[in-house]
């Protein structure tokens, strides 16, 4: 429930070949902004490079008061709105939104996703119509600084890597001030509650309501 093949439909990234590398999406975190420098130079003329390994699409609209970073990659019809910080290593697909005061860092946005208000998003890959309400953010680092386990229902999977927010699958929803723990996995056209402390995995399917109440949607 928590490889790439689980979560997420490929056919709606540039990073598909790319994660196609990989069994679980946690993998291809550290390659990200490697992936995004070889990427950008074969857009194509559709995309411009506005600054040094930052490529908008040109239909893209990127409000004055955003800031992105490199490397960093807009796809057509997003839009990065105002107060928007994108910190670099990120690849937002098409018809996104990233909001007011939202910041991205080292991530993957597949199509359609919507970070919309007061976001963050760090070291995390967000499925094809995956949803953070306002407020929700992705926590990419322990309290304690330790390696981030994914604690999955047959025992933790050490991933040997520190920093490592979430992994929505496709159709996620998150309620407003959400907050999704180092490791967190969501499987597809799952529902977080508002307010949540999510750590662990989420069967896809499912509505998390508070910490170990779990229900099937249908």
């Amino acid at each position: 429930m928590y490889t790439i093949t689980d979560l997420y439909d490929l056919n709606h990234t540039l990073a598909a070949d790319y994660l196609r590398g990989f069994t679980y999406p946690w993998e291809a975190l550290k390659g990200i902004k490697d992936f995004i420098l070889a990427l950008g130079p074969t857009l194509g003329e559709d995309y411009e490079e506005v600054s040094e390994h930052v490529w908008v699409h040109k239909t893209a609209k990127v409000f004055p008061s955003a800031w992105l970073g490199a490397p960093c990659i807009i796809g057509p019809n997003t839009e990065v709105r105002h107060c928007a910080f994108v910190r670099g290593s990120a690849l937002v697909g098409a018809d996104c939104v990233v909001g007011n005061s939202c910041e991205l860092k080292n991530v993957i946005l597949f199509d359609h996703v919507q970070t919309p208000h007061y976001n963050y998003v760090g070291d995390s890959i967000l499925g094809y119509y995956s949803h953070m309400g306002a407020g929700s953010i992705t926590s990419n680092v322990r309290s304690d600084k330790q390696l981030v386990v994914v604690h999955a229902p047959e025992g933790g999977i050490e991933t040997g890597i520190k920093k490592f927010g979430a992994m929505l699958g496709d159709y996620v929803e998150c309620g407003c001030n959400s907050v999704l723990n180092p490791g967190t996995v969501v499987g597809r056209h799952s529902n977080i509650y508002p307010t949540s402390c999510v750590r662990g995995v989420v069967p896809e399917n499912s509505i998390y309501k508070n910490t170990g109440e779990i229900v099937d949607k249908f």
